[in-house]
């Protein structure tokens, strides 16, 4: 019987051919197939309404659906070891195939489709996705502590569809130092991958290196309202001459009201001038602490600059360190607000997570401004505390993150992100 599978070849097309090695069946890719083009045409479209790939064709009909296609595929072969041996192996192959598409797969996609401009990028997306795929790690590592298969002793149709989305994790966003955190996942991922009905199919498999960064899009132009039709200005109607009565001053218009100084224009000059103190930062290349740090404090006015130390409230959820990464530069970007009163370090500390987040900050005056507390929701994530620069452990405290001391407090740095 001719099966033709109509896709591109990607991680769904895939568990089809791997079900089909395993199964005995013949499968054939479709020829001269091409992405947008082949499925949008109208035979195509009699094959599958949707126009997505894969659909397998057989002689009594259509399949869309790649799981739907792999359980077809499996059930040709009368009492397929891939299916299991009893009603519970089954209901538990139909259980981690589900668990496969809806938690993991769908947080791969999550994570992935976003980074590449497939569709809008939003930070807290991609954190609350990258939560759900660790969640599912999670459970998945500990269930394989105990079992090499997901069902039985054997591969089955599930470990084909969990390995096949897998893949596409491992191959896109899922870099060593995430995955080390699931090493029974590791080890069935790489014991699988290997086995030659895999093998044949996915050839080498490797892992990614890197996350990819995040595509710059552009906004959709906006369209242009059509023009108004030009009013037809009527001649005024003339009125009888109103008689005289005594001209009574009228009050002059208000002039529009100066936009009020921000309160710390208005503070007493300081001998701190900050742009000084920026310029010397970013100039100073060598001999940093005998340059830049005496310079910091010989220029420092207490009475008219305060220094601040803070700490991030939830570094237990600082398990990427990318995201981590992103989540300080989101903050940053926050704060430009306050670029003309303020001097910032922020620095990312550990070889492996989760990451801490500390920070000093040089602000204006001797609180924290308000419209920045106000302004920026990130304050509220960080404990804030003022530095006394009396404390010579404080002092020195400042030197170390002003100079991106490493280790930082016996840690090593994973980052360090200045705001001037």
């Amino acid at each position: 019987m001719a099966l033709v599978l109509h896709s591109p070849s990607n991680k769904n097309a895939f568990k089809t051919l791997i079900a089909a090695e395993y199964t005995g069946v013949q499968v054939e890719l479709a020829k001269n197939f091409e992405m947008g083009v082949t499925n949008k045409t109208p035979e195509f479209l009699k094959l599958n309404p949707i126009g997505k790939v894969p659909v397998l064709e057989t002689p009594d009909g259509s399949i869309f659906e790649s799981n739907a296609i792999a359980r077809y595929v499996t059930r040709m072969k009368e009492n397929n070891p891939l299916l299991g041996s009893s009603l519970i192996e089954y209901g538990h192959i139909e259980q981690w195939i589900d668990f496969a598409t809806l938690e993991v797969d769908t947080n791969i996609i999550r994570w992935f489709v976003p980074r590449v401009g497939w569709v809008p990028y939003f930070a807290p997306a991609e954190e609350q996705a990258i939560t759900n795929l660790k969640r599912a790690l999670t459970v998945l590592n500990t269930y394989l502590a105990s079992n090499t298969y997901l069902v039985g002793h054997s591969v089955t149709l599930a470990d084909i569809i969990m390995i096949c989305n897998l893949y596409l994790g491992f191959s896109v966003v899922l870099i060593k130092s995430f995955t080390s955190e699931f090493p029974h996942v590791e080890r069935y991922f790489w014991t699988l991958v290997n086995q030659p009905e895999f093998r044949k199919v996915l050839g080498e498999v490797k892992q990614t290196e890197s996350v990819p960064p995040i595509s710059s899009q552009k906004k959709p132009a906006q369209p242009k309202e059509p023009a108004k039709p030009k009013e037809v200005k009527k001649e005024p109607k003339k009125e009888p001459a109103k008689p005289k009565v005594p001209e009574v001053e009228e009050e002059e218009e208000e002039a529009p009201k100066p936009k009020p100084k921000n309160p710390l224009d208005l503070l007493p000059p300081s001998k701190m001038i900050l742009d000084e103190w920026k310029r010397l930062y970013s100039n100073t290349k060598t001999n940093f602490r005998e340059i830049a740090i005496k310079g910091f404090w010989d220029m420092y006015d207490p009475e008219g600059y305060s220094l601040w130390f803070c700490d991030y409230k939830y570094n237990d959820e600082n398990t990427v360190s990318f995201v981590t990464l992103n989540k300080v530069g989101g903050f940053l970007q926050r704060m430009d607000l306050a670029r003309k009163y303020a001097f910032g370090k922020m620095l990312v500390i550990g070889s492996e997570p989760p990451f801490k987040v500390k920070g000093l900050w040089l602000f204006r005056g001797q609180e924290i401004p308000k419209f920045v507390v106000d302004e920026v929701y990130d304050m509220e994530l960080y404990d804030w505390v003022k530095v006394d620069i009396s404390d010579e452990a404080q002092k020195e405290r400042v030197n170390a993150m002003i100079e991106d001391q490493e280790p930082f407090e016996g840690e090593a740095l994973l980052d360090a992100k200045c705001f001037k």
